[in-house]
């Protein structure tokens, strides 16, 4: 399941490298006991057009460009994994072919389920690429009403996009990465300056272009301070 897993992140980098402009979308709505839902969306509609042209070449820039058969396959295979971590349920997975957007959420009963989808991968890619990324990637105290979007900067995604080719390192300067969390109670504050609290103090986006991402000039970690309401 690890190498199907890969598969389908190679498939959507393959997609995403070769689109003018992305964005991905991370979103949680987390209750008071821990539970909640997540969404991931990759949305490549601002680069539709070129994308339709691409998807009818065998290769582009070195690249194999994937099928729609390869990115149902891979989707498949995200999906039978999801149906497999603990605690995760109701999962469900959007496909837009015509705008290229596509996107998958679940259930969760915990945190710890949430962590648990990517825990492997991640202790895999750390333990190949010498890179220590945290294998958590959230955290919730009930208690103290505070949750964490945890994420530890490594040199090596700035190696890696000095690896691309000129022409491909261009597509990161229109992406981006946004996270939005969504409470039941409201916000107190937040640990993240470039964080905006909704003015219903029930959720906060945080939006980071890639290019400051990838230089560890703004990072996607932010901790959620909640007031305790009874």
């Amino acid at each position: 399941m690890l190498k199907k897993s890969l598969t389908y992140l190679f498939l959507v980098t393959l997609l995403v490298l070769n689109s003018s402009c992305f964005d991905i979308l991370e979103e949680i709505n987390l209750k008071k006991d821990g539970s909640g839902t997540m969404l991931i969306t990759v949305n490549m509609s601002k680069s539709k057009t070129k994308l339709a042209s691409i998807m009818l070449l065998d290769s582009i820039n070195g690249y194999k460009v994937p099928s729609e058969d390869d990115i149902e396959l891979a989707l498949n295979d995200v999906m039978a994994h999801l149906k497999k971590s603990k605690g995760i349920t109701n999962i469900k997975q959007t496909k837009d072919f015509e705008n290229y957007i596509f996107s998958v959420s679940c259930d969760f009963e915990s945190i710890e389920s949430l962590n648990g989808i990517t825990a492997h991968l991640i202790q895999e890619q750390n333990k190949r690429e010498s890179t220590k990324f945290e294998t958590s990637n959230f955290a919730y105290n009930a208690t103290e009403k505070v949750f964490e979007r945890k994420f530890t900067y490594d040199a090596s995604i700035k190696k890696s996009f000095d690896y691309l080719k000129k022409e491909d390192k261009k597509v990161f300067q229109d992406a981006s990465f946004t996270a939005i969390y969504r409470f039941e109670d409201q916000i107190e504050e937040t640990s993240n300056t470039i964080a905006k609290i909704a003015p219903s103090k029930k959720a906060v986006m945080l939006r980071v272009d890639a290019m400051s991402f990838i230089l560890g000039e703004k990072t996607i970690k932010n901790k959620v301070k909640l007031i305790n309401s009874k």
